[in-house]
């Protein structure tokens, strides 16, 4: 009996010694793919912004081109294969004979490059999500006794990603708890922290800077009531992004032509882009704009321009997702919800006299947003404070975090995520 207790034992630690290597090598490897994917594309898109700002016919030309190369490199480079995006890593965690392929890597690396680069409304998060999973997955298909942890490994590749692109262990984590796996046990914990440990040294190394550089001096208990206000708004807003996407992926699945969906989608883009520049790419550069600006006074303009972004962003989010952009909601809930709440403070501080911080308004509207987009109100909070690199409002964040998710559940109780997914069954 003591020597099959030694053999086990010594089993375990072999198994353990295995997971603790191999999650070294996916927090490296999915850490190093995300900053990559994000160096190349915050620069090209800087200039390809510039140059379409000079010259406005390439708001329509880039789009165009974007969807028009990968069309071309899904139909000849990856033989026609579907990206589901999170969908795909859905199906994997829940049938155990299902695996991502390796042409996952490359396909939503450059695809969404391509998207985002030429003008695509969206952001690169959920392409390096799919591609750090496929890290993960590819990894456990290596040895045996390896695969009954395929979850765990996937949701360490994610969680290595995401830490990268936001500097945010805690979110990385978070996330693939809250929305990929949605249990947690030992091996989850013990691969995950290695992954995120790995990729916090990376961004270290490379001295990584927050996305947004702001200064947060304080909040007030009387901004409490108007905080609520925020979060039931940023639920009815998320709800409308929701179902913009999933009506768009419907209608344009109607379109057979693909030339057509493309001149489509191009029209759409490019007519939004023109009229709001914000809307181009990411958006991050129109989140910054507004931190710069954010005492201005409520104007005619200002009210328009606003209400722009709120109502064409998840349109033309929705256009280039449907027409064969490859991304998510996790960049357009950021962005939308920013605007929200630079919205709400100015209008609160102009007809009502709050006197409310508009900048902590802008960064509550943010984690609000991405919360009720993605049913994940803790992931918002750790990963909207990394993108500031400021805890103050950790409060405020979690209680609106939590109105904006249950406002969206309650009016409509999918994600763009889990609703695929039940289509599917």
């Amino acid at each position: 009996m003591s020597r099959f207790i030694k053999i086990k034992k010594t089993y375990q630690f072999i198994v353990f010694q295995k997971l603790v290597l191999v999650s070294v090598l996916i927090g490296f490897l999915s850490s190093f793919l995300a900053i990559s994917l994000k160096k190349i594309t915050e620069y090209y898109e800087s200039i390809f912004l510039l140059r379409a700002f000079h010259f406005h016919f390439y708001y329509f030309l880039f789009p165009l081109i974007g969807l028009t190369i990968i069309y071309f490199l899904r139909k000849y480079l990856f033989k026609n294969k579907e990206n589901k995006g999170i969908k795909e890593i859905f199906d994997c965690t829940k049938i155990s004979s299902k695996n991502l392929p390796a042409y996952k890597i490359p396909s939503h690396f450059i695809n969404g490059f391509f998207t985002v680069i030429f003008g695509g409304s969206t952001g690169i998060e959920v392409s390096t999500v799919v591609a750090s999973a496929t890290i993960g997955s590819l990894a456990q298909q290596k040895t045996n006794f390896l695969r009954k942890y395929k979850t765990q490994l996937m949701c360490a590749g994610i969680a290595a990603g995401i830490t990268a692109l936001f500097a945010s262990p805690i979110a990385g984590v978070l996330f693939s708890i809250e929305v990929i796996s949605r249990k947690i046990n030992k091996a989850l914990l013990l691969t995950n922290i290695i992954a995120v440990c790995v990729a916090s040294m990376l961004v270290y190394v490379l001295d990584e800077p927050t996305l947004f550089t702001v200064k947060i001096s304080m909040w007030n208990t009387y901004a409490i009531p108007y905080f609520i206000i925020l979060g039931v708004l940023a639920g009815i807003n998320s709800v409308f992004l929701t179902k913009s996407v999933l009506f768009f992926k419907s209608q344009f699945l109607k379109i057979n032509k693909i030339y057509n969906k493309i001149f489509i989608a191009t029209f759409i883009i490019g007519s939004s882009i023109l009229v709001l520049p914000i809307l181009y790419g990411d958006g991050y550069h129109g989140v910054k704009e507004i931190f710069l600006h954010s005492n201005d006074n409520f104007t005619f303009k200002f009210f328009l321009s606003i209400l722009g972004v709120l109502i064409f962003k998840p349109i033309v989010t929705s256009v280039t997702l449907s027409s064969g952009g490859d991304g998510g909601v996790f960049a357009p809930s950021l962005v939308i919800g920013a605007f929200l709440g630079f919205f709400v403070a100015t209008f609160l501080n102009t007809f009502f006299n709050a006197n409310v911080l508009p900048i902590n308004f802008i960064i509550i509207g943010m984690a609000a947003l991405l919360s009720a987009s993605i049913h994940a109100p803790f992931t918002a909070l750790f990963l909207v404070c990394s993108l500031v690199n400021d805890y103050t409002l950790f409060v405020p964040i979690l209680m609106v975090c939590l109105i904006s998710k249950y406002t969206a559940k309650y009016m409509y109780p999918y994600t763009v995520y889990s609703y695929t997914l039940n289509i599917a069954k």
